[in-house]
């Protein structure tokens, strides 16, 4: 009877641990999606906190106004991707947009003047733009081309490696393996004058006694 209250328990624990566990997985993934929400309602109020500010104003300042709050909005919806997702495409998306959005406010403020100078306001506002923008791609490129020079630099490093490493390379390479080069003959010196020659054995027969 204990023993089976005591398996009884020991399931239930287990069970218990297990739904926590499973809790806390959907816990840690739903904070992530509820930051992002709670992010998004942040941008949304203060964007309609901004545009309330631009209802007292009239005439182009009103335009500026509305201008700089589009701007705003738009600039923290790409920071919020990036933030939630750091990719070289989402840091893009992010200098464009930053590019985009400060020109309109360049063409709204050019709306101040007239004639010649309005028109040459806004060719400069677009110009900057258009550079912003191409700096923006260059960089990106840059960035993806040196990462993937790094990583075929690294490739090729650890093949010269391994080609290099192997033994009897250099045996290869001249044509005769290890085991049949003949080992260098010793040379023979030659005695000098002045040396004593060797007693001269004697022959292994008896003399004979007379």
């Amino acid at each position: 009877m204990n023993a089976q209250l005591t398996a009884i328990a020991a399931a239930l624990a287990l069970s218990f641990a297990s739904v926590a566990h499973a809790q806390s997985s959907g816990s840690s993934g739903s904070s992530g999606e509820q930051s992002q929400q709670t992010a998004k309602q942040q941008i949304e109020q203060q964007h309609k906190a901004a545009t309330e500010k631009c209802d007292s104003m009239q005439d182009n300042a009103k335009k500026i106004c509305n201008a700089e709050a589009d701007a705003q909005k738009k600039i923290a919806e790409a920071q919020q991707k990036v933030t939630g997702r750091d990719t070289p495409k989402n840091r893009l998306e992010l200098a464009e947009t930053k590019a985009k959005a400060e020109y309109e406010v360049a063409k709204a403020r050019c709306g101040d003047q007239v004639g010649d100078a309005k028109k040459n306001c806004e060719q400069q506002a677009k110009a900057t733009q258009d550079l912003a923008i191409a700096q923006a791609k260059q960089q990106a490129q840059s960035a993806s081309s040196s990462g993937a020079s790094s990583s075929g630099g690294s490739a090729s490093g650890g093949s010269s490696a391994s080609g290099g490493g192997t033994p009897g390379s250099s045996a290869s390479a001249s044509g005769t393996p290890p085991s049949l080069q003949q080992p260098p003959q010793p040379s023979a010196q030659q005695p000098s004058s002045g040396s004593q020659q060797p007693p001269q054995q004697q022959s292994g027969q008896p003399q004979q006694t007379q």
